[in-house]
C-alpha cells in the first residue's frame, strides 16, 4: 500500500500520512489538522484550502467543484475543497480564511 504525506506549512500541525486514495474530508477529520469540514459534499466552501505543493498531481476538479471555487476563491488558481480531494501525492496546503 501507498502512502502519502500531507503537510500543513507555517502552522504548529503535524504533516499526516494517509494511503493512496483517502478522502481528506474522512481521515483529516479524526486527525488534529486545521482544515475543518461542514457539508462534505463541496457545496459549503468550510475545508477552502489553498495547494502549495504538487496541485498539478492532484486529479482536476470536477465541475461541481470549479463552480464552487469560481464563487469561494474566483482569483485563486490553486484553490481546491478539501472534501473533493482523492489523495494521490505528497501535498501541501494552507486553508484559506473565508472574507
Amino acid at each position: 500500500m501507498m502512502v502519502h504525506t500531507i503537510e500543513f506549512p507555517n502552522t504548529k500541525h503535524n504533516a499526516v500520512i494517509l494511503p493512496t486514495g483517502a478522502k481528506l474530508s474522512e481521515d483529516l477529520t479524526i486527525v488534529n489538522s486545521p482544515v475543518l469540514f461542514g457539508c462534505r459534499t463541496g457545496i459549503c466552501g468550510t475545508c477552502l484550502v489553498q495547494i502549495e505543493k504538487a496541485y498539478e498531481s492532484l486529479a482536476a476538479p470536477e465541475e461541481s467543484e470549479v463552480e464552487a471555487l469560481e464563487v469561494y476563491a474566483p482569483r485563486n488558481p490553486k484553490a481546491r475543497l478539501a472534501c473533493q480531494i482523492v489523495l494521490n501525492c505528497d501535498i501541501a496546503l494552507t486553508k484559506i480564511e473565508s472574507e
